[in-house]
């Protein structure tokens, strides 16, 4: 039987420093994580529900709204009243929100790429390939 470490045990060491890596960078930008994975579903699918969005994001809807109130005063997004449904609110991302969420994701990906390419080409490719594949 193989002894290997557990999945989570193997990922978390690995995640503490994504995150370590990520927060300098969403610092310099003023964005928080939750602000940059609201930035993310919206630069993605441009209008959303706030119930849409925290779904998507795996946030709790109530729990969000502090985080939409920083992003709405950065002028990052907008909320309007739905149309159809005045108790509703619409989200949608601006200019400044996107090229914010731009440069983040920029900033994040050059860190990512640096840290894969400790590995051959190969095991890069798969190991990005498997964590796709997991996520489905």
């Amino acid at each position: 039987m193989d002894e290997r470490p557990d999945l989570a045990a193997m990922l978390y060491p690995l995640v503490r420093v994504l995150i370590a890596a990520e927060t300098p960078i969403l610092a310099a930008h003023d964005v928080s994580m939750w602000g940059y994975s609201v930035l993310t579903a919206l630069d993605e699918t441009p209008v959303r529900t706030q119930a849409a969005l925290a779904e998507a994001i795996g946030a709790d809807k109530s729990r969000i709204i502090g985080t939409l109130d920083e992003l709405q005063s950065a002028a990052l997004i907008e909320r309007m009243p739905d149309p159809d449904d005045r108790r509703v609110r619409l989200l949608s991302i601006t200019a400044k929100g996107r090229r914010v969420r731009r440069a983040v994701r920029k900033s994040i990906r050059a860190y990512e790429e640096e840290l894969l390419g400790t590995l051959p080409v190969a095991d890069r490719e798969a190991f990005v390939r498997s964590l796709r594949a997991l996520q489905q």
